[in-house]
C-alpha cells in the first residue's frame, strides 16, 4: 500500500440527528429550530478538523438516514460519529442501527456547561430548551444501540473538548483497522517451527483482522541478491558505515554479505507491496540462501510506514505494524529474557533486524557481530547487526496472540531506561549483539510477568515511544479482541 494512504486522516461519516417535529418550530429573535441546529452543526464540524470528513447535513427523516448510509458506504469512511442534537423521534437512527454496513460507530452525548436559558416562558427560551435535549434524545436512541444488531458501537459521553478528545483516540484505531484491511502481510518463507506457539491461522487473518498473507519464497530472495548491482551494494555499506561505528572484529567481506541479505528483503518487500514482512530469520533454508541473516534494517519500511520482524512471528508482526500505524514512530521488536529482582528490572530486547533509524538515538548503535552464529559452517557466518541500545523514556509494550480462533491483546507501561540510569550497568550495550534496554514496568516486573502468563502468550512484544493503550483499547473493542491493560 502506498505511504500516502496509510498517512492519511482517519476518514469519518458524521450522523447528526434532530427532530422534524421541531424543525420549524421558531422563537421571533433567534431563528427556528432548524436554523439552530444547523449553527450548532458548524461549531461540531469546526472541532474535528482531525478529520477526513463525509457529512450528508441534519438527519431528520427515513430518507436522510438512507442518504447518510449510502454515502458512508460510497466514501468508505473509516467510522460513523453519531449524535443526536436533541430530543429526536428514534425512526431515522433504528433504521440506520439496522441497515447501515459494518462500519465502527462511535455514539456520543456532549454535556453543555450551562444553558442558555432562565426559563421557558419566552418562545425563543423555550425553542431553546427543545434544542438543548441532546440528554433525553441520546437515552432514547440507547434502546436501540444494543437492541438493533450492529456491532462497533462506542458509546462516550461528556464535554465537547472531552468527547472531542476520545473521538481523536477512537478516529485512530478506526483509521488503523481500515488500512489493516488493504494491507499485505509477507512471511518468508515459512511459519516457525521452533516456535508454535506463534501460529496463526491464516484464513483467520484475512476474515477477521483484514490483510492479505503472501507467501515469499528463498528462490525469490536468493534471485534478489544475486540481482543486486554492486553500485546499490556500495551505497547502502557506505551509508551504514557513514553513520555508526563499526566493531573491529567484523570482517568486511561479511558485513558485505549481511548488506546484501538486507537489500534482498527490501528488494522483495518493495516489488510485492509488502506491508509487514514477517521474516524467519532462523530457518536454515535463510542461511542456505543468503549466508547469514540480514541485520539492518533499510530505511524504506519507514518511508513506507511498514515494519519487518523477525521470527516468523505474525501475531508480533501485526502489533508492530499496528503500534507504527497509530504512532508513526519507530518500533522495535522484544522478548524479555529476565527479571532482576533487586532492581525491579527485565532486560528485553531482540537479535536480527530491528529498527535502528531513530534520528534521535544514531549515537546508540554499532555494527556488531552475530556471536550466536559466528562458529557455524554457513558461507557469512557471524554477519554483523546493526547493535542498537533501545532510547530512554516510557514505552507502550504490545503483544497480539491467537486462542482458538480469537484474539488476545496484551499492553503495559514500562520505562526504557539510558545506560547512566541501569542500576546493573553503566555500559551502553549489555547484551552481545542483540539490540536491547533494560525495563523498569509500571507494574512491579515480578507481578507482571505472572499476569502475562496466566493470560497466556508468547515471548514476542513491540514497543514504542509514549503511551498508546487508550488507542489499542479502542482498537481492541472495535476488532472484537479480548483486551488486557495490565496496570
Amino acid at each position: 500500500m502506498k505511504a500516502e494512504l496509510k498517512n492519511r486522516k482517519p476518514k469519518a461519516g458524521v450522523l447528526l440527528i434532530a427532530s422534524p417535529r421541531f424543525k420549524n418550530l421558531s422563537g421571533p429573535q433567534r431563528g427556528t429550530y432548524g436554523e439552530r441546529k444547523e449553527k450548532a452543526v458548524k461549531e461540531i464540524l469546526g472541532t474535528m478538523d482531525f478529520l477526513d470528513l463525509v457529512y450528508p447535513g441534519i438527519t431528520y427523516e427515513r430518507e436522510d438516514a438512507q442518504k447518510a448510509m449510502d454515502m458512508f458506504y460510497a466514501e468508505k469512511v473509516d467510522f460513523i460519529y453519531a449524535e443526536f442534537l436533541s430530543w429526536s423521534e428514534d425512526f431515522a437512527w433504528i433504521r440506520f442501527l439496522r441497515d447501515c454496513p459494518d462500519i465502527p460507530i462511535i455514539f456520543c452525548n456532549v454535556a453543555k456547561p450551562k444553558m442558555t436559558f432562565e426559563t421557558t416562558l419566552d418562545e425563543d427560551d423555550f425553542v431553546d430548551y427543545l434544542c438543548a435535549g441532546t440528554l433525553v434524545g441520546s437515552l432514547e436512541a440507547s434502546g436501540s444501540t444494543t437492541r438493533v444488531p450492529h456491532k462497533n458501537v462506542k458509546t462516550v459521553m461528556g464535554t465537547r473538548e472531552e468527547v472531542t478528545e476520545k473521538l481523536n483516540v477512537y478516529a485512530n484505531a478506526a483509521r488503523t483497522r481500515a488500512i489493516l484491511r488493504h494491507s499485505n502481510v509477507g512471511l518468508m518463507a515459512n511459519m516457525n517451527e521452533a516456535m508454535w506457539s506463534t501460529y496463526f491461522d491464516n484464513y483467520d487473518l484475512f476474515t477477521k483482522i483484514g490483510p492479505e498473507i503472501h507467501y515469499l519464497p528463498y528462490s525469490d530472495y536468493g534471485t534478489e541478491i544475486d540481482n543486486l548491482t554492486d553500485e546499490e551494494v556500495k551505497a547502502y555499506a557506505d551509508e551504514l558505515t557513514g553513520k555508526y561505528r563499526m566493531m573491529e572484529d567484523v570482517e568486511y567481506d561479511k558485513f558485505i554479505g549481511c548488506v546484501k541479505a538486507t537489500l534482498g528483503i527490501k528488494k522483495l518487500a518493495e516489488k510485492n507491496d509488502i506491508d509487514c514482512y514477517v521474516y524467519n530469520d532462523i530457518d536454515q533454508a535463510t542461511f542456505r540462501t543468503a549466508g547469514c541473516r540480514a541485520g539492518f534494517y533499510p530505511q524504506w519500511f519507514n518511508e513506507n510506514v511498514s515494519v519487518l520482524v523477525p521470527e516468523a512471528d505474525i501475531g508480533a508482526g501485526l502489533i508492530t505494524y499496528i503500534l507504527k500505524l497509530m504512532s508513526g514512530r519507530n518500533v522495535n521488536f522484544v522478548e524479555p529474557f529476565h527479571i532482576e529482582d533487586d532492581f525491579g528490572t527485565f532486560a528485553g530486547g531482540h537479535a536480527g533486524p530491528n529498527d535502528h533509524n531513530d534520528p534521535d538515538w544514531q549515537e546508540n548503535v554499532i555494527i556488531s557481530r552475530d556471536v550466536r552464529f559466528a562458529k557455524t559452517s554457513w558461507k557469512y557466518a557471524g554477519a554483523p547487526f546493526a547493535w542498537y541500545r533501545f532510547s530512554p523514556g516510557m514505552k507502550t509494550v504490545a503483544g497480539l496472540y491467537e486462542e482458538d480462533g480469537k484474539y488476545k491483546l496484551i499492553t503495559f507501561m514500562a520505562e526504557s531506561l539510558s545506560e547512566k540510569d541501569t542500576p546493573q550497568s553503566d555500559k551502553k550495550h549489555l547484551l552481545a549483539t542483540y539490540s536491547h534496554t533494560i525495563f523498569r514496568p509500571v507494574v512491579p516486573a515480578k507481578e507482571l510477568w505472572e499476569q502475562v502468563l496466566r493470560i497466556g502468550a508468547t515471548q514476542h512484544y513491540a514497543i514504542v515511544d509514549g503511551d498508546w493503550r487508550k488507542e489499542l483499547e479502542d482498537f481492541a473493542e472495535i476488532m472484537g479482541f479480548e483486551f488486557y491493560n495490565i496496570k
